[in-house]
């Protein structure tokens, strides 16, 4: 029989004792009352948080949107078809959160951020919550630096500027998209990150605007946020936060960044029908009461910072979907009243092959010249007084104009040439000096004696003769962003010599004047 040393078990189990953890894993958890329309009811879950991440089986998410005495209401993520009654739900602890950075440029993401588009996997070590609080005032500095959209009547009459809120608003199929796409497709080369959120798209028309922007290289500086129609409406809730989340990440790392919501008018509906299966309360258009807070609070987000926090930006270029331009509805008034001013598209104007139909009427921007470079406001101060008098008299002309005086007459064939020189084809941004210049020459009179049907070509071929014959203009017109004497004298000279060279063309093509 062996010795058994008392000393030696003495020791392996004190060394036992010392090397003994105790863990304790302490999980909240509930259980699923109901389920449908994913929309889940939860027992249990005492101390959830509003907002809070909660974990399901499957690997499914929900946020906690309903707090009551006995339940927690909470709508689904992801695929929801697996959950059903009694299954067992965790709390994760965790405000819902979307991966940022910049990883996430030049990708197509859904709304929890996952990549989508079959490129592998994201990069990402930083996650930032859906919801965050907006930048107080004294955190902000006014909107000053301008962003150039690449289309004249936007950048002359509408300016928009880093931070600034401006709304695009107009009934469905009259270029809201296509502003926006211009609008990343002018940044190329710029320093202003580009984040597109579809919400409640067509996959094809989501498919086509990624298409169009890989094709003129404009993804290298854009993320696109996708949450299709096909979607649940809880994912068409989340994506504009998520959008925003991401392009916060450039704001507080000292950078721009632009946010276009398109379209707000879905993510209102998207959040009604939550709201309605969370049996909240309706209001107006059956419209939960906080649907003006819903907008108010993702918009708000939007800020240029102050030099002490980094001086980086967020711009915001929500959408609105009107009903027979009817901007007076319920969605429209609300978000109108919260953004910084709103570009309103004219299905009228549009139908009359004046694209884009921007009515100068109606749209403004808050900013005003503010963000504007100097010799855009120079020449471009007097364009919506003389466009706002020209609709006026054309409404009176419509009755004959034979009886009109000579200055009158001068009037009405001023504004035609302005509204022409005005329209611009699709991805074809102007760059500033370029669309200065065209401007220039119509305030000048330098557009009055040619034919209506002339002035398009007249911009067309202008461009290119000011590149050969004139860069130096264009360089001072970009660097000193000012039209003073010099500038001014040589534009005059440019424009004397172009249009002679123009003059002898109309000439020589009697056929197309006639035309």
């Amino acid at each position: 029989m062996a010795n058994i040393k008392a000393d030696e078990i003495t020791k392996i189990l004190r060394e036992q004792i010392e090397n003994y953890q105790q863990t304790l894993a302490v999980e909240e958890v509930g259980t699923v009352i109901s389920v449908g329309d994913g929309i889940a009811r939860i027992h249990g879950l005492d101390k959830c948080m509003a907002g809070e991440m909660i974990e399901f089986p499957h690997d499914v998410f929900g946020i906690a949107l309903n707090l009551e005495e006995d339940q927690v209401g909470a709508v689904l993520l992801g695929d929801y078809a697996e959950i059903k009654e009694g299954d067992t739900v965790k709390r994760t602890g965790k405000i819902m959160s979307v991966p940022v950075g910049d990883g996430m440029i030049g990708r197509v993401v859904d709304a929890l951020g996952n990549p989508i588009d079959d490129k592998g996997p994201i990069q990402s070590s930083q996650r930032n919550p859906l919801e965050r609080l907006a930048p107080g005032v004294v955190a902000r500095q006014p909107v000053r630096e301008p962003i150039q959209t690449g289309i004249k009547s936007i950048d002359a009459m509408i300016p928009i500027g880093r931070g600034q809120r401006e709304l695009i608003i107009g009934d469905r199929q009259i270029g809201k998209t296509a502003i926006i796409i211009d609008t990343i497709l002018n940044q190329r080369g710029g320093d202003l990150i580009c984040i597109y959120c579809a919400i409640g798209q067509k996959r094809s028309t989501v498919a086509q605007v990624i298409k169009t922007l890989t094709d003129f290289g404009a993804m290298e500086h854009s993320i696109v946020v996708a949450a299709t129609a096909s979607e649940s409406a809880s994912m068409q809730y989340i994506a504009p936060f998520a959008a925003c989340a991401i392009g916060e990440y450039f704001r507080d790392s000292k950078r721009h960044a632009i946010c276009f919501y398109d379209d707000l008018s879905k993510h209102a509906q998207s959040y009604r029908e939550i709201s309605l299966l969370l049996r909240r309360p309706p209001g107006r258009e059956a419209f939960p009461g906080d649907v003006f807070f819903l907008h108010s609070r993702l918009l708000e987000r939007a800020a240029k910072l102050n030099d002490e926090l980094g001086a980086g930006s967020l711009t915001a270029l929500p959408v609105i979907e009107t009903q027979a331009g009817d901007i007076s509805a319920y969605i429209p008034t609300n978000v109108i009243s919260i953004t910084d001013g709103q570009i309103f598209l004219e299905a009228d104007l549009f139908n009359s092959g004046i694209r884009p139909a921007v009515n100068a009427g109606i749209s403004v921007s808050r900013v005003g010249g503010n963000a504007q470079i100097k010799a855009m406001r120079q020449v471009a101060g007097t364009l919506r007084l003389d466009l706002a008098q020209y609709r006026d008299l054309a409404a009176f002309a419509q009755f004959g104009t034979e009886q009109l005086d000579k200055a009158t007459q001068a009037q009405l064939a001023r504004g035609q040439r302005l509204m022409e020189i005005l329209k611009q084809d699709q991805y074809q941004p102007l760059s500033v000096e370029n669309q200065v210049l065209i401007i220039f020459a119509a305030s000048n009179k330098y557009l009055d004696d040619l034919p209506v049907g002339e002035c398009r070509r007249f911009e067309t071929e202008l461009y290119p003769f000011i590149e050969t014959n004139y860069s130096g203009l264009l360089k001072s017109l970009r660097e000193k962003k000012a039209f003073d004497d010099t500038n001014r004298a040589e534009a005059k000279k440019a424009l004397d010599a172009f249009k002679e060279r123009f003059k002898t063309t109309i000439k020589s093509a009697p056929a197309t004047q006639a035309k």
